[in-house]
C-alpha cells in the first residue's frame, strides 16, 4: 500500500459524505440552535478537531497503511444510515455519520492513526442528541429522586416541608422540580465535559473511562445541590428564584459544584492509577 493517498480522492469522498449527510446535518445545527439541551454541540466539532490539530506533527510521520477492517466499519454505517432513514429516527442518521467516519479514516488511514485519534472521532458522539424516548424516559426518575433527597435532606435540618410527586410544599410556597430542572440537561452537557477532562489528565485507560462514568453520579449529585439549595433559600427567605439573576447562578451551581467534584475525583484517580 502507497504511504501517501491522492487528496483528490480524499476530497471526493469527503464530498460525497457531505451531501450524503446534508439534511441530516442541517437539521443537526436546527436543534442545537433551538433545544438548549444541546446548545454545547456546537463546539464538539471544533473541540475534535482542535485535539486532532495538537497531533499534526505525530500524525505526520506516522505511516500509512490502509486497512480493509475499516471498509466493514464503513458498511456498519451505510446500514444504520439506510434503515435510520426507512423509520425516519434521527438519531440512527446522525450516529451512521459517526460510524462512518471512523470506518473511513481506518480504511484509509490504518490502525497507527486511528489508535490515536479514536477518542477524537469518537467525541463527535456528545453533538448529537439523545432519543427522546430516553430524554423522557429518564426525566421524571430524575426529577423524582432531586426532590426526595431534597426534602430528607432539609427535613434533616428540622424543616417542615412535604413532599408529592415532583412538588415540594414549603410552608410559604410549592416548588416544582420541573422537567427543566431534572438534571437530564446538565448531565448531557456534563458528560462530555467529563469525557474530554477524563482524556485529557488521566494516563491510564481504566482511569479515563472510571473518571467519565463517575461523571453519571457527580452531574445528580451537582443537580440535587441546585433544588436543595433553591428550596433553601425558598424556605429561609422571599427571594423569587425564578427572577434573574438568582435563576442563572442556581443552574450554574451544578456545573460548578459537578467541575469541583471531577477535579477532585481525577486527582484522587491520578495517584491511585499512576
Amino acid at each position: 500500500m502507497e504511504a501517501t493517498i491522492n487528496k483528490n480522492y480524499i476530497y471526493l469522498i469527503a464530498a460525497l459524505l457531505v451531501l450524503a449527510y446534508l439534511p441530516a446535518l442541517y437539521d443537526l445545527v436546527i436543534d442545537w440552535s433551538t433545544d438548549g439541551n444541546y446548545s454545547h454541540g456546537f463546539l464538539i466539532p471544533l473541540i475534535s478537531g482542535y485535539l486532532i490539530w495538537r497531533k499534526r506533527r505525530e500524525l505526520a510521520q506516522l505511516d500509512i497503511t490502509s486497512s480493509t477492517s475499516g471498509l466493514a466499519i464503513v458498511i456498519i454505517g451505510v446500514i444504520l444510515f439506510i434503515l435510520g432513514n426507512a423509520a425516519s429516527e434521527y438519531f440512527t442518521i446522525r450516529f451512521s455519520l459517526v460510524v462512518m467516519i471512523f470506518g473511513l479514516i481506518l480504511y484509509l488511514y490504518g490502525h497507527s492513526v486511528i489508535k490515536r485519534t479514536w477518542f477524537e472521532i469518537l467525541f463527535l458522539i456528545f453533538m448529537i442528541p439523545i432519543p427522546y424516548v430516553i430524554y423522557f424516559s429518564a426525566t421524571f426518575p430524575m426529577q423524582l429522586f432531586a426532590s426526595k433527597v431534597t426534602v430528607a435532606l432539609l427535613n434533616l435540618l428540622g424543616m417542615s416541608v412535604v413532599r408529592q410527586g415532583n412538588i415540594i410544599h414549603l410552608p410559604t410556597q410549592s416548588l416544582e422540580v420541573a422537567e427543566a430542572c431534572s438534571g437530564i440537561r446538565s448531565l448531557v452537557s456534563l458528560l462530555a465535559l467529563g469525557a474530554i477532562y477524563a482524556y485529557l489528565t488521566q494516563k491510564r485507560f481504566s482511569a479515563k473511562m472510571i473518571l467519565f462514568l463517575a461523571t453519571i453520579p457527580i452531574a445528580v449529585i451537582g443537580n440535587v445541590f441546585r433544588v436543595f439549595i433553591t428550596a433553601l433559600i425558598v424556605y429561609t427567605s422571599d427571594l423569587n428564584v425564578t427572577a434573574e439573576p438568582i435563576h442563572s447562578i442556581m443552574g450554574a451551581s451544578v456545573f460548578v459544584v459537578a467541575f469541583i467534584l471531577l477535579f477532585i475525583f481525577g486527582a484522587i484517580l491520578r495517584r491511585i492509577l499512576k
